[in-house]
């Protein structure tokens, strides 16, 4: 009788990662998530990617342009009276303006998105590597976003880094029965109350408004389609 072979040994075991604390981006359906200390989660489109992988190709943006665009992005966020303006500066006219403005604009949402989340050098510079970015610029934006960081974070605590969500709705049926002319009639309205919950300012203030009952079912129709909608999205 054959003798069995022993079974093959099992496979050695794989190295640990050298830096269990660096953050990583991975690809998503829908754009990369930038993941790392904490509950930081970062949602960031493949526009935005693709608008940084081009600022970071030095035969699209040179050093010169890549520092001067980068201030300009900061620049259009933090002072209210900069406009289009802050981009023609003769360094970047021999930029494609339509290059030039995809850049700013991915530049401006990242700046905004990585305020919103308070993100420190590790994340911003984890984004960055990724976008193949080389040592000389990641440490320009850096420290640009250091320089500009407590204002950018005035700035969006003043205009509130999530929307509101709704935590109870109420309503009541109301007839109005004579007119400010003393004229009889039966008019029935829906007064319906939202409360609200801001997360930024820890307030609950409640929105109310008055509809018949067309513009109600409207409404709740609306709200049907929106649910539905959803349904199907997280089904994908």
């Amino acid at each position: 009788m054959a003798r069995a072979l022993p079974p093959p040994p099992p496979p050695p075991p794989r190295a640990a990662c050298a830096r269990p604390q660096q953050l990583s981006a991975r690809r998503v359906s829908r754009g990369a998530r930038v993941e790392g200390h904490g509950a930081l989660t970062m949602e960031l489109s493949e526009s935005v990617q693709r608008g940084f992988q081009t600022l970071a190709d030095p035969g699209s943006f040179d050093s010169n342009a890549f520092a001067l665009l980068l201030r300009a992005a900061f620049q259009s966020l933090l002072d209210a009276q900069a406009d289009e303006a802050v981009l023609d500066h003769p360094d970047l006219k021999h930029i494609d303006p339509v290059v030039l403005k995809y850049c700013h604009a991915a530049a401006a949402t990242y700046i905004l998105e990585a305020g919103k989340h308070r993100a420190d050098k590790s994340t911003l510079s984890t984004f960055l590597e990724d976008c193949k970015f080389d040592r000389e610029r990641i440490e320009l934006f850096c420290t640009e976003y250091q320089n500009n960081k407590n204002s950018l974070e005035s700035l969006l605590e003043s205009i509130g880094r999530s929307l509101p969500h709704i935590t109870d709705v109420s309503w009541r049926l109301e007839y109005q029965i004579k007119t400010n002319q003393l004229h009889k009639m039966y008019r029935p309205a829906y007064l319906v109350t939202l409360n609200v919950e801001n997360t930024d300012s820890q307030s609950y203030p409640e929105i109310s408004f008055s509809c018949n009952m067309e513009q109600l079912q409207d409404l709740v129709g609306k709200l049907k389609d929106a649910s539905k909608s959803l349904e199907r999205a997280t089904q994908l």
